[in-house]
């Protein structure tokens, strides 16, 4: 169950991600103990007096995340203590596969968790060693290896490998240049995954967005070489709820005409990011095999210039109807999500969600680890919010105010995509999108870095899932897999 077959982009192999992983305990396996801090004198009490000696001689006080390497007689590792906090979590162990010592060159350390953990905390271990043995090898070879962990006893394995799978899936699409991660590139991932799963994937390319009715996706992406794409995947029974997944798929930003300075281009390549959430959400889904009639919509573009890119003051008819304005050409991914969300609106879904790398207003506002929030219905931001704290997958809600909803008009369209005044970026975007949903939709946009601006145990600086966990979470809940 956890060497599964393995997935492919652009034909260049991926491990499989829980060869992390054994199945049983080997002879010289080290098995990892975890200390509270108020519990470790307790510890030291019943350890023999050697132990303790030595425990207390290397400064080992069980701060969580600290450890402690102890020798057998023979000078042999043979156990190592794990300073752990007043909960067990995801995170609890995700600093462990980089740090501890990986043994000898091809045949590598093994490690195992006592038996005191319960199956949650048992999964929620493992999940966590597996996203902290990420590593992105496409264009470098691993310059070392990392230690395996025994399978605790009683976690699920499916479920640690599909979630491990889909994070992996997300971080690589991120984290792969637009060279090699263009639209149709992310059209050959949908195609990958829907037969994986058996899920349709359709593709509209270049003018024929035009005939097709998306003029906004082709207004940004017509500028680049590399045309742009419509991404339409669906799976399920039709007779199941509708579920509307949105993202964001633009593969460069380089802000068009209104270009970027150098400095806000080297991170673009990530602005695809929603794209890649969406597709690895519905990996989880479809693996769990929800009840629901899935459907993710993935405009992809890449925003650059030519004598043919779109132009600041030019007004484009949406999919809608709606005319808008163009403030500036580098507010395109509310363009691209409008005619998007346009379509998923008129299939009367259960609920649509979107993810996009948005605004930096919302980094401004929360920073790089705390995605926004917004939602026109309350009952569906309290199931997200609460799926997200008891994931620790953290999400927190801002308003769509109305107050700035003003800020949004122009004088000769129905909408102007970039207000002036720089306040409340992130507000009037969501402000934006929200029109091309029907009032009673129920609707959440997700604006988020999709990116650790620096390492974090189990989160390896680079692309990032955010929100992934905590939204899979609301779906199971909503639409429970059944036995």
């Amino acid at each position: 169950m956890w060497n599964p077959a393995r997935l492919t982009f652009r034909s260049r192999k991926v491990p499989p991600v829980l060869s992390c992983f054994l199945a049983q305990k080997a002879a010289d396996t080290v098995t990892l103990i975890p200390v509270r801090k108020d519990g470790l004198d307790a510890w030291l009490e019943t350890a023999p007096a050697a132990t303790a000696a030595w425990v207390r001689s290397v400064g080992f006080t069980a701060e969580p995340g600290a450890t402690a390497l102890l020798p057998s007689a023979d000078g042999q590792l043979d156990r190592v203590l794990v300073g752990v906090g007043e909960t067990l979590d995801l995170w609890s162990f995700a600093g462990l596969p980089t740090t501890l010592p990986a043994g000898a060159k091809g045949a590598g350390a093994s490690y195992a968790l006592d038996d005191s953990l319960t199956p949650e905390q048992a999964t929620a271990a493992a999940t966590g060693w597996a996203l902290a043995s990420y590593r992105f090898t496409r264009y470098r070879k691993a310059t070392k290896d990392l230690p395996r962990l025994v399978l605790p006893a009683g976690a699920d394995a499916a479920a640690v490998d599909s979630m491990a799978r889909a994070v992996y899936l997300v971080r690589d699409l991120i984290n792969t240049p637009a060279e090699d991660m263009g639209p149709a590139d992310l059209a050959a991932t949908a195609k990958e995954l829907g037969a994986e799963f058996g899920a349709e994937v359709s593709v509209i390319v270049g003018d024929d967005l035009l005939a097709a009715n998306y003029p906004t996706v082709h207004a940004v992406g017509r500028a680049a070489d590399k045309k742009p794409h419509f991404i339409d995947l669906t799976w399920g029974d039709a007779a199941n709820p509708l579920v509307c997944l949105v993202g964001k798929g633009v593969c460069f930003d380089s802000g068009g005409l209104d270009i970027k300075a150098a400095g806000g281009m080297l991170l673009m390549k990530k602005d695809m990011g929603g794209a890649a959430h969406v597709l690895g959400l519905a990996r989880l889904v479809m693996a769990a095999k929800l009840p629901v009639r899935l459907r993710v919509l993935v405009p992809a573009v890449e925003n650059a210039i030519s004598g043919n890119a779109f132009r600041p003051m030019d007004i484009i008819t949406t999919r809608k109807g709606l005319t808008v304005e163009i403030g500036n050409t580098d507010a395109e991914g509310r363009l691209i999500l409008c005619d998007a969300l346009a379509e998923a609106d008129s299939a009367k879904p259960a609920l649509i969600l979107d993810f996009a790398t948005l605004t930096g207003a919302a980094r401004i506002a929360l920073g790089t680890d705390l995605p926004a929030l917004f939602a026109n219905d309350d009952q569906l931001a309290d199931d997200i919010l609460a799926a997200a704290k008891e994931t620790g997958d953290p999400l927190w809600r801002m308003p769509l105010w109305q107050g700035y909803a003003k800020q949004l008009d122009s004088k000769i369209a129905d909408l102007n995509n970039a207000p002036g005044g720089g306040y409340g970026g992130a507000i009037t975007a969501a402000l934006y999108l929200e029109r091309f949903v029907t009032k009673g939709t129920p609707w959440a946009h997700i604006d988020l870095m999709a990116w650790n601006a620096s390492a974090k145990p189990g989160r390896p600086e680079g692309g990032e899932a955010m929100g992934l966990r905590a939204a899979f979470a609301m779906l199971s809940r909503r639409y429970p897999a059944q036995a």
